[in-house]
């Protein structure tokens, strides 16, 4: 059997390949990130980002036909555009300003955000522990980025930001993704980030050089290029098993930041991150055994 087929079907084995697929096609573009964002504003290469991530996943679209135009929620295709587009543009603002790893464990915050806002907007009942996990989540946070000192940086609070949006932005997919096929969420994604960045983007605009545009070109295959492990990732094997997998873009960013941009991480940077990980890790099984 050919390596193709092995990893399209069913298994653990499967699940963690495309798992891990997921980290370090990631944390490559997080490395384009940082190298373009050299030259290029963040602004402009959030608006390639979204622009070549639509034109990927247009064929894709044409081939199923104008039904998978078809959508019942515009409005809500319309704030995931607002939200993400700004979600993004924050993320990749803080690659440009702070190491890689530290804004690796940024992303890990999210699910602490969401927690709340989907108390407060799917109206999700929560217990104690998961509380308790939050709060020890966010205490990672605060070691992490050290206020009152003299280490603390105002930086850090983009991707704070980046990461509370994101979470906003799981909210809405979570009311979508019962109505709306998979393409269709990329798709209309793609072209409203795309929509929504194009007028900031011509502020800050210098015309990319033929190599810079093919960067940008892997940036954007790479966003969806992530969505569809992440899809397969689920369909091979139980959400649960894999989620101990996603930490391992920390392992990958660290290497890539030592190898490409000299970048080690303090060790209160490690404290938060292993406080982070332990206290989203056991929100995800929580949650997994409760849906089960």
């Amino acid at each position: 059997m050919s390596f193709f087929k092995w990893i399209k079907s069913p298994g653990y084995a499967q699940g963690v390949t495309w798992a891990l697929l997921v980290a370090f096609i990631s944390v490559s573009n997080d490395v384009i990130t940082k190298f373009i964002g050299t030259r290029l504003d963040g602004l402009e290469i959030s608006f390639f980002r979204f622009f070549f991530s639509m034109v990927t996943v247009l064929p894709f679209m044409l081939r199923k036909g104008l039904s998978s135009f078809k959508t019942e929620r515009p409005e809500l295709h319309f704030w995931r555009a607002v939200i993400g587009s700004a979600a993004i543009a924050l993320f990749i603002y803080s690659l440009i300003l702070l190491p890689l790893a530290e804004v690796t464990v940024f992303s890990f915050t999210q699910p602490l955000f969401f927690m709340p806002l989907a108390i407060l907007f799917l109206r999700e009942k929560v217990g104690i522990t998961k509380w308790i996990a939050v709060s020890l989540g966010f205490a990672g946070i605060l070691i992490m980025v050290q206020p009152g000192t003299t280490h603390f940086k105002l930086a850090v609070l983009v991707p704070m930001a980046s990461a509370f949006l994101f979470a906003v932005s799981d909210v809405l997919n979570k009311k979508m993704v019962l109505k709306e096929s998979t393409l269709t969420l990329l798709f209309y994604f793609a072209l409203g980030t795309t929509l929504v960045a194009l007028v900031p983007a011509l502020y800050v605009w210098q015309t990319p050089t033929l190599t810079e545009l093919f960067w940008l070109l892997l940036l954007g295959s790479g966003a969806n290029l992530i969505q569809v492990c992440i899809f397969r990732a689920f369909a091979a094997t139980d959400a649960s098993s894999l989620a101990p997998f996603r930490y391992v873009e920390l392992v990958f960013s660290v290497l890539a930041g030592l190898l490409f941009f000299g970048e080690f991480p303090a060790m209160v940077v490690f404290i938060g991150a292993a406080i982070i990980i332990a206290s989203t890790l056991y929100m995800s099984l929580a949650e997994f055994r409760k849906r089960k």
